[in-house]
């Protein structure tokens, strides 16, 4: 079935918002930014653990054909909630999407530079002359840029070649000789289980700031709403869930997604579970600025706007 017929059908059914505490018909349409996996581990427990039921609230999941359509779908009215990504969030917001920042997943970056092993890149000096592949234009570059520069290089030194998300691929290929935008919790074990193990520079070893790998974002109007609120509570309680049963809690997840029980996606689950915002509504105003001005100093927003416009009411 079309997936903007998936997301319709799910508007159809209403999205009610109460003046007080959350309902027992709070409808919620969450769409995700890729198709399930253990990223989204604190929504799928909260949802099969019955936690979104207890903090009454409906939450239908949508899994996106394209990454970048969840915030626009937000922001068009056309969805509640949006799973997305700190640093390309800014971007958004530059483009005029009415959203805000409402709650965290992921609470630290994953996205790194991977290259083989076995290759010729043992430090990122070595990059020079190289090809490096990546998935999204401006921040990706931002990104690496920062870490060529401790290296002494820039990226007139690299070749970058867009592999449209096809990162692994590439670099076992030998399409290309390193990848940005792999994620350390999936793009590591897929190259090892296929017995092509990766070297790893994870940007914040290299001056990169610190951010929120997956944010939750909503419309302003929304940001204020219980049902936001029973959202993120509901999503603490299941983190807390996994936090201390995390095999329990694979044991619910993929019985729910049973396609996902391999090694790829067990190892991935141990991989991401540390990494979990374990209170998702809490956040720090001042991290959320420092991102900004570090994208403004690329030249990747024209101005960091005053705090209250990336987060929302807390």
């Amino acid at each position: 079935m079309n997936r903007n017929l998936l997301i319709a059908l799910a508007l159809l059914l209403g999205v009610g918002w109460s003046t007080g505490s959350a309902r027992a018909d709070d409808k919620l349409t969450v769409i995700l930014d890729w198709f399930v996996n253990p990223d989204h581990a604190a929504i799928a427990i909260a949802k099969e653990g019955g936690y979104f039921k207890k903090a009454g609230l409906d939450v239908t999941l949508i899994e996106p054909a394209d990454p970048a359509t969840p915030p626009r779908l937000v922001a068009a009215g056309q969805g509640d909630i949006a799973v997305t990504y700190q640093p390309t969030f800014y971007l958004e917001v530059k483009d005029g999407m009415n959203l805000q920042r409402v709650g965290a997943a992921i609470e630290t970056p994953l996205n790194t530079l991977i290259a083989l092993e076995s290759g010729p890149i043992k430090t990122l000096a070595d990059l020079k002359g190289k090809t490096i592949g990546y998935s999204i234009a401006g921040y990706e570059q931002a990104l690496l840029e920062t870490l060529l520069k401790t290296a002494g290089l820039t990226l007139k030194d690299v070749k970058l070649v867009d592999v449209n998300f096809a990162l692994t691929q590439a670099l076992v290929s030998g399409q290309v000789d390193a990848v940005i935008g792999g994620y350390r919790n999936f793009e590591l074990t897929e190259m090892k289980l296929a017995g092509h193990p990766g070297r790893v520079f994870d940007p914040e070893d290299y001056g990169f700031p610190p951010y929120d790998e997956l944010i939750y974002v909503t419309t302003p109007e929304k940001a204020k709403s219980p049902a936001i609120r029973a959202f993120l509570d509901a999503t603490e309680q299941a983190t807390l869930y996994i936090l201390n049963h995390p095999d329990d809690a694979w044991a619910m997840f993929i019985k729910a997604y049973p396609k996902l029980d391999d090694d790829l996606n067990r190892q991935a689950w141990k991989d991401t579970v540390p990494r979990l915002a374990a209170s998702p509504a809490a956040v720090d105003p001042e991290r959320y600025i420092r991102f900004a001005e570090f994208l403004k100093a690329k030249g990747l927003i024209d101005k960091v706007e005053p705090v209250e416009r990336y987060i929302g009411a807390r």
